[in-house]
């Protein structure tokens, strides 16, 4: 299976069907933590706009009256702790770690045009959602 970079590179490896079926099945919106801090705003009464919002880096969450934006990264694919796991990445390493470090390089590049235009940012890893959603919602709160 052929995959491309932006930098017109192919990496060409094999991909066995039942990884590429695992694959396709994650999904970039409606992701379970995003669906979980949707709901619990929704039950403190925070009102946000969901997806379609026209701002860089596409928020999970855009809170109009606190002019914030929320984003939910996940682990894998924003690289959480990315300085130690970058050295585990054992198969395809030309591939995802490059991806992963774009992946990086335009969350900060999104962060800093969105403060540009006078948002404020907040981004939780997914694991953040789950493990304390209440502490993500006070956060959210105290903005």
């Amino acid at each position: 299976m052929g995959l491309k970079s932006s930098k017109n590179m192919v990496y060409k490896f094999h991909t066995s069907a039942f990884r590429s079926s695992l694959m396709q099945k994650i999904k970039s919106e409606k992701t379970k933590p995003e669906i979980i801090l949707r709901n619990a705003l929704r039950k403190a009464n925070i009102r946000f706009k969901g997806y379609g919002h026209p701002l860089p880096g596409k928020p999970d969450i855009v809170l109009l009256k606190k002019k914030l934006v929320v984003f939910i990264d996940g682990e894998f694919w924003h690289g959480y702790k990315w300085k130690n796991k970058k050295n585990r990445i054992k198969a395809h390493r030309g591939y995802w770690i490059p991806k992963i470090e774009r992946t990086i390089k335009r969350d900060k590049q999104n962060n800093l045009k969105l403060r540009r235009l006078g948002w404020q940012v907040l981004r939780f890893w997914g694991q953040e959602i789950k493990g304390d959603l209440q502490k993500c919602i006070k956060k959210i709160k105290t903005i």
